[in-house]
């Protein structure tokens, strides 16, 4: 739910001896039984009431924002999780930050009625620049830039204003990100290390926060595998609740590892049955719809975070959904996958519309560039579900107009071909 990395290990399944044995469908029958329709734990819907199945979109860096959400939810998603944005960042307006650490501003502006419930994810060093920076991304900027820069530092900063409109269920406070960048500048998983500092953090964003909106924080299991760490993070990961944060979601790779390496899911079980009565999501190596199930059977987490896993796949929540329903999943078929690129790309068009420089056709045209650009990333983790993935990777790649992105859909995703 926040940073991604380069030089990341390929998918290959969590450390979780006798996870491979549970059967998903089982797991499912379980949920809806114990939980109704949706699988979803009812201490989460009390707080989140849209949330009503237990998986969800991470914030991905590069890649979730509103048109990845939006295609997400329209394949069964029932939250999303914006990019991390730096406090800083968003209390300067984005202005000086074209390469910031992490996320621009507006990949995290919500998209609309359609991209609810959402959480807003945050990251930075200091809990007066933490508390406004959540104000700010509450309120979407409602007041003038310099009220929220005088709100750093002050004894009280003032809450957000009731006629704000709240366009976020939750904020998300990311003690998790490993990126050295980051880590270096006292953000992110660097706090895993230091706990009476990220302790104050969440102390400032959740006074700074209305009650109707959850604080919720993302943790990696601990900063290393030393035992001095792991008490570290069970530190912060008690005052967490302590402080009232709604949940916390821990991720089954340390701190040290970043990307590399399987994650392990026997400390997050640890965890939860340390903690019964606390709601804990997992995350880490979930790739298909059946590690979700999984994960929630060996860890007894409420709920699973679902980030590298869902790139290019939005069909494992639908797959998920099915499975809860009784159904038996299903892969896209060559139509629905096509079906699904056009969309993407559009949803894509439309919010780089907004952001682009310049007017009339000269804006379209650079909105079209610069989407086709953008959507190759998402292009060669489709490609992944095509019978003849590596030329149409290849052809992605190339794509440089709309034009271009509809004539590989012409070749490579015609009615007639079928999937294997």
């Amino acid at each position: 739910m926040g940073c991604d990395g380069n030089n990341a290990t390929p998918p290959a399944p969590a450390i979780a001896p006798g996870a491979g044995q549970i059967d998903p469908r089982r797991v499912a029958e379980d949920l809806v039984s114990r939980f109704g329709g949706g699988g979803m734990d009812p201490r989460v819907r009390a707080i989140v009431p849209d949330f009503d199945a237990p998986f969800f979109q991470a914030g991905l860096a590069g890649y979730s924002d509103a048109a990845m959400r939006i295609i997400a939810r329209r394949h069964g998603c029932p939250l999303c999780v914006t990019e991390a944005l730096l406090d800083r960042t968003l209390l300067a307006g984005g202005r000086g930050f074209a390469k910031a650490d992490l996320g621009e501003i507006e990949d995290n502006v919500p998209g609309g009625d359609e991209d609810y419930p959402l959480a807003g994810q945050i990251m930075g060093s200091e809990p007066s620049e933490m508390a406004a920076a959540a104000i700010k991304m509450v309120e979407q900027g409602a007041r003038r830039p310099a009220e929220y820069r005088a709100m750093v530092g002050a004894t009280n900063a003032g809450g957000v204003q009731d006629e704000a409109e709240h366009n976020f269920a939750s904020i998300d406070v990311n003690l998790a990100c490993p990126v050295k960048k980051v880590a270096k500048k006292a953000r992110g998983g660097h706090w895993l290390t230091e706990p009476e500092g990220a302790i104050r953090i969440l102390e400032a964003v959740r006074d700074a926060v209305p009650a109707d909106i959850a604080v919720t924080v993302k943790m990696r299991r601990a900063f290393d595998e030393t035992d001095e760490m792991r008490e570290r993070f069970l530190r912060v990961f008690d005052a967490a609740y302590d402080i009232g944060c709604a949940w916390v979601t821990v991720h089954g790779r340390t701190v040290e590892q970043k990307y590399m390496g399987p994650s392990r899911w026997d400390p997050i079980r640890e965890l939860v049955q340390r903690s019964p009565d606390r709601v804990i999501f997992g995350s880490g190596d979930v790739w298909g719809v059946e590690d979700i199930f999984r994960m929630i059977a060996y860890t007894g987490v409420a709920g699973v975070s679902v980030a590298r896993g869902c790139i290019g796949n939005p069909w494992i929540f639908r797959q998920a959904r099915d499975i809860l329903a009784g159904r038996e999943p299903k892969a896209p078929t060559i139509a629905e996958q096509r079906g699904t690129l056009l969309e993407h790309f559009q949803l894509a068009m439309d919010v780089n519309r907004l952001w682009v420089r310049g007017e009339g056709e000269a804006r379209e045209q650079r909105a079209e560039h610069h989407t086709a650009r953008t959507m190759r990333k998402f292009a060669i983790r489709f490609a992944e579900h095509h019978p003849q993935g590596e030329a149409v990777r290849k052809r992605f790649i190339a794509c440089k107009t709309l034009d271009e992105w509809r004539a590989v859909l012409e070749e490579h995703y015609s009615a007639e071909l079928a999937i294997p």
